[in-house]
Order: C-alpha cells, then sequence, then structure tokens
C-alpha cells in the first residue's frame, strides 16, 4: 500500500479479535478491517458476519477472517500486511490476571510479546494493544519496560494508560490496560482520549429491556439497580455455563437486585411477583458491555442452544464505545490534525528503572551499584524486591561478591516466535488451546 493511499484510508489489522467489540470500535473510528484473526470459531463466525455487513454497508472489500492461532504462519503472515495503519488486538489475559496466578511470560498462553515482534514485521503507522488491570501493577514493572524498550528499538513511542469503561459512557466499571504505540512522525499529535462519562446506571439502561415483557416489577427493580455494574466476566470453555464473575462480584449484582448465578433466556413476564430477582438476559450484557444505541447493533447469532457460547463472546469483549474513543484518538494523530501538549512515551508511571539500570549495565553489578545508577531514589530492600519480580519473567544471573549478591539480567523468557518455546508444544497437545479465553 503507498504511501497516498495510506494518506486517505485508514486500515487495520486485528489480532485476538474475539466477537469484535475492539472491531466495532474502530469501525466507528474510521478504520477499515482488510484482515481479522481469532482462535474461537463461535467469536470468529460473529465477528466475520458483522464485519462483513460494516463493509457492505459503505461499499468495501470484506476483511479476511482468519480462524485458527495468531501466531501459527500457517494462519497468517504478518510481513505480508506492511503498511497497514493500525496492528490492533486483545491478547490473553490469563498471564497478567489478577484473579489468576499472574505467571506472566512464563504462561504459555502469553502473547504481547510476540505481538510487539508482529507489529515490527509488519510496521504499521500505530499499535493498540489492551489487556487486564494486573499488567499495570508493580509485579510486571520490567515486562512493560521490556516492551516499551522493544518499541523504541523499532522506530515507535509508546506508552501506558488505565482507562475504565464507566469513564466513555458504559455502565460497567470494566478497567483495562491500554498500550498504544505511533512512528515518531506521529507520535508529537497522540493525546489519550479524555473521559465523557455519561450518567447511566444498570437500572437506567436495562429498564426497557427488563420490562420488554410485561413484568410488573421492572421499574422498582430499575431503582434498586442504581450504579454500575461490576466487570463483566466471560470465562473460558473450561468453566461450566455462564455467570456474571466471582463470588464478590455475584454479590454486588445481588444488591442491585441481579440474580448473577446464571443467563436467562428472556426477561420476566407478567405473572412474575414484583419481588422476584431476575438473571439478565444475553441482551442485557451486551448493553452493559456497551453494545447499545444507533450504531452499536451487533448480530451475536443467540440461537437456542447457544446462549452459553453467545455470553462468553460478549462476557470476553472489549467495550465499543472505549475502542471507538482510543481508535478515534489515533485517527487524529494518524493525520496529523491536532499537536498534543504532551509528549507521547516520555515520562511514564509505568516504567521501570531497575529493568533499564540492568539493562545498561556491562556485566554483573550489586546493590550499591544499582542504587547509584537510580540516583538513590530506591533503597536495597526495594531494589531486591523488583529484582525478585523481574525473575519471574527475565533469566537473571546472581553471583556472590565479598559476600553480597550481584545481578546481570539475561533473556526474557516471553514468546517472540522463537522455534524452541514451549508454547509450541503446549499447543500442539491441545491443552493450550482449552485454556485460552
Amino acid at each position: 500500500m503507498d504511501r497516498s493511499t495510506r494518506d486517505h484510508e485508514l486500515t487495520a489489522v486485528e489480532i485476538c479479535a474475539g466477537a469484535g467489540g475492539q472491531s466495532l470500535g474502530l469501525h466507528l473510528a474510521g478504520f477499515r478491517h482488510t484482515m481479522a484473526v481469532e482462535l474461537d470459531r463461535d467469536a470468529a463466525a460473529t465477528l466475520e458476519r458483522n464485519l462483513s455487513r460494516l463493509a457492505s454497508a459503505v461499499g468495501h472489500p470484506e476483511p479476511v477472517v482468519a480462524v485458527g492461532d495468531v501466531a501459527d504462519e500457517s494462519v497468517w503472515r504478518p510481513e505480508e500486511h506492511k503498511g497497514v495503519s493500525l496492528l490492533a488486538g486483545g491478547v490473553p489475559c490469563p498471564p497478567f490476571s489478577i484473579a489468576g496466578k499472574q505467571l506472566g511470560s512464563s504462561d504459555e498462553r502469553d502473547l504481547f510479546a510476540w505481538a510487539v515482534e508482529a507489529a515490527g514485521r509488519m510496521q504499521p503507522d500505530a499499535v493498540l494493544l489492551e489487556n487486564v488491570r494486573g499488567l499495570s501493577m508493580p509485579r510486571f514493572a520490567g515486562y512493560r519496560q521490556a516492551v516499551l524498550d522493544r518499541f523504541a528499538e523499532l522506530g515507535y513511542r509508546a506508552d501506558w494508560r488505565l482507562l475504565e469503561a464507566r469513564d466513555f459512557g458504559v455502565p460497567q466499571l470494566r478497567p483495562r490496560f491500554i498500550l498504544v504505540a505511533l512512528r515518531e512522525e506521529f507520535a508529537p499529535y497522540f493525546s489519550w482520549p479524555e473521559p465523557t462519562p455519561v450518567v447511566q446506571t444498570v437500572g437506567s439502561a436495562l429498564y426497557d429491556l427488563m420490562a420488554a415483557n410485561g413484568w410488573p416489577g421492572a421499574e422498582a427493580w430499575a431503582k434498586r439497580a442504581d450504579r454500575v455494574a461490576p466487570t463483566i466476566v466471560g470465562g473460558s470453555k473450561k468453566h461450566g455455563g455462564p455467570d456474571l464473575g466471582p463470588t464478590r462480584a455475584k454479590r454486588e449484582w445481588r444488591t442491585m437486585g441481579v440474580d448473577g448465578l446464571g443467563i436467562a433466556d428472556a426477561a420476566p413476564g407478567p405473572e412474575v411477583p414484583t419481588d422476584f430477582v431476575p438473571k439478565l438476559t444475553n441482551e442485557m450484557v451486551a448493553r452493559i458491555q456497551g453494545w447499545a444505541g444507533p450504531g452499536y447493533e451487533w448480530d451475536f447469532g443467540d440461537r437456542k442452544g447457544r446462549k452459553t457460547a453467545t455470553y462468553r463472546q460478549i462476557g470476553n469483549a472489549f467495550p465499543p464505545p472505549v475502542a471507538r474513543a482510543i481508535g478515534l484518538a489515533i485517527a487524529s494523530a494518524l493525520r496529523k490534525e491536532t499537536r498534543s501538549a504532551s509528549d507521547h512515551g516520555t515520562g511514564s508511571q509505568y516504567r521501570d528503572e531497575v529493568y533499564r539500570a540492568l539493562r545498561e549495565h556491562d556485566g554483573f553489578v550489586s546493590l550499591a551499584g544499582l542504587r547509584k545508577a537510580l540516583g538513590g531514589a530506591l533503597g536495597d530492600s526495594e531494589i531486591e524486591r523488583r529484582v525478585e519480580f523481574l525473575r519471574r519473567d527475565f533469566e537473571i544471573d546472581v553471583r556472590l561478591r565479598g559476600g553480597a549478591p550481584t545481578y546481570r539480567l539475561g533473556e526474557w523468557r516471553a514468546f517472540r516466535g522463537q522455534e524452541d518455546h514451549a508454547r509450541h508444544a503446549a499447543f500442539a497437545t491441545g491443552k493450550l488451546r482449552s485454556r485460552i479465553s
């Protein structure tokens, strides 16, 4: 794709695309998908059906939806998509989830570092990757810094931001950790989207759906459901039927008059008592995820007997209004519309100077040496704590010198496409496929 074409059209390739929450948001921000890759066949079918409809409505070619492991070279090859405006995706969350073991690069499902290398092979103008809040925690400071440093080597300025869906008109908490990387040419024009909250509660968002079948308790229920929802949890195939999350979330749902132990086929009818505690339908969950209002229509193919599969597609999605807000900010930067007052990619609170000090030191370095390199900003105990975090994602050589430990930073364990990485064997057995959500 030559430069003149790129100046007039914003294109996107999306990986780990799910059922299309991010896809819809990016479409509404002005991006045209040329390709999307998704492992789950149900989600891929939903994605293909809707992206085809959107493309047809504006006279664009239908995008290719590839089904399979995004890191499998037989499914797609990133270098065949050079020149695309945006590489976007939501790589697997379990390696970073607070609800899990937070194994990071030691988790064979981790694809974040691989996605960075895919960007290097594709050379898009911008990259958008989203994940769970857990990636923002101190445990992953070194991992985050390695991502930023690698993007810098590839010619991008990258930074992170923790955004909450409720700040973008979605009646749900849903914090997501977002990475945006832009080529040096475009980085000075990027500004993170400003919150544009719409005061909307679960009750006000869902009243019409809850009252659709004539339930006399709908109005009182809507008044009780007077706050935003907890984070919707889609779960994975290894779990049973759908529900609205862990025990703590279910308790919160109960205080709003919602039974979180499953998903209903329909809203309550006129014969149901006013004090009944209803379950949500998939249509209601989709609205809480941000599929609401003109332009946000989405066909999940919610057929009888497919309720659980549909719920997982909705529950694992990235809320479209949040994706749209970020997409608009990226599109503005790629068009160089307004030079930003901030300097994207500098001064981030999510950096890790201990990692940087180790990386920049030639050979082994002592605690005293690290303390000096950091200008005395951290004490020995905090430096040791950071090093222990680093040892979970990187090889760290330790030697005693005069009875005191010295450290040398080794290889990053993250999967970046290495032929001898353990991820290949795990995926080949089928065990990894069933654990990816």
